[in-house]
């Protein structure tokens, strides 16, 4: 069975469907529109798929943000098992493509729970980069509030000091959930912030400290000073600490979001991506680009304003609500 046919197996009834997978269909509906819909009405424009049809179907995949080397690649890969195979019908061509996307997506990288994975003893501590205005501090409120809701103890830690605003945005944040936020003076040293924040994290038995800090991206050098050193005063005070490093994209950015997450990988070493505003885009093939390019796991998607819609990220689902959620409905 191809995945195509397994994902309306799993996910086609809609009997006691599930919330998460509503998110899913709903985030995911302007991509759903734009990818889908254009490859339903590729194939029905053409008998038998030819040299015309696959050149049509490379130019959905990049125009969806999959990225010009995937989408090259993969109709490469699917013209040699279509000739190899006597394969011509573009709804099999079609199919063909979702199994392609879910295997490149599933074996780049190491295969990584996207849950925070908390360690036995003291706090875990999350370190959040991320480029202004892609939705980094509405990001942290979100994932507080998940793990708040799972009994964690949470606090946040104020280490964007010199964007005006950010750590008014975050106290904001705090108060709703009513965590603490620890915080320091305007333009001072965000490491320094970070230690007042572990050292509170540990006195007060906090299960999770995630950590805010500055996106410049117009010095790199300064920024990764800024990170490294945050890290090393991190570590001083909570073993292993950062245990994460999650990069903030906004999916509406496309190939810049790529762009930003190079850039990021350069200066840190990032464990899980965070994709935000995926509802608001209708080039969902932004998280394939960003794991071909970067083989760093997308961990969390942001389908919606809710506290609620920022979801753990899967793969299944993922698919379904890009390919199959209208035309099930």
């Amino acid at each position: 069975m191809g995945l195509f046919s397994f994902l309306k197996n799993k996910f086609g009834k809609k009997d006691g469907q599930k919330e998460e997978l509503q998110s899913y269909e709903k985030g995911l509906e302007k991509s759903r529109k734009n990818f889908a819909s254009r490859l339903d009405a590729l194939s029905k424009r053409y008998a038998r798929a030819d040299n015309d049809y696959f050149e049509e179907l490379e130019t959905i995949l990049i125009e969806s943000d999959v990225g010009v080397g995937l989408s090259i690649r993969l109709i490469e890969q699917l013209m040699d098992e279509a000739e190899a195979e006597g394969i011509s019908e573009p709804k099999v061509i079609n199919e063909k493509l979702v199994d392609a996307m879910f295997v490149d997506y599933a074996t780049k990288g190491d295969s990584i729970e996207n849950e925070i994975r908390f360690v036995k003893e003291g706090p875990t501590v999350v370190l959040v980069c991320g480029v202004n205005g892609v939705g980094k501090t509405t990001s942290i409120a979100k994932l507080a509030y998940r793990y708040k809701n799972q009994g964690k103890k949470v606090a946040l830690v104020a280490g964007d000091t010199f964007r005006a605003g950010a750590v008014e945005q975050l106290q904001v944040w705090a108060d709703r959930l009513k965590i603490p936020l620890i915080k320091g003076k305007e333009n001072g040293d965000p490491a320094s912030v970070a230690f007042d924040g572990a050292k509170y994290a540990v006195e007060n038995k906090i299960d999770l400290l995630i950590v805010d800090t500055a996106g410049r991206l117009q010095n790199k050098t300064n920024l990764m000073q800024e990170l490294a050193k945050i890290s090393r005063v991190l570590s001083r005070e909570i073993p292993g600490a950062p245990h994460e490093t999650f990069l903030i994209i906004d999916a509406t950015t496309g190939q810049n979001g790529v762009l930003q997450a190079k850039a990021f990988k350069e200066v840190t070493s990032l464990t899980g991506i965070v994709i935000t505003k995926m509802d608001g885009t209708s080039k969902g093939g932004i998280i394939l680009s960003i794991r071909d390019e970067l083989g760093v796991p997308v961990r969390f998607i942001g389908l919606g304003e809710k506290m609620e819609d920022l979801r753990e990220f899967d793969l299944d689902k993922y698919l379904y609500g890009l390919l199959l959620g209208e035309e099930e409905s």
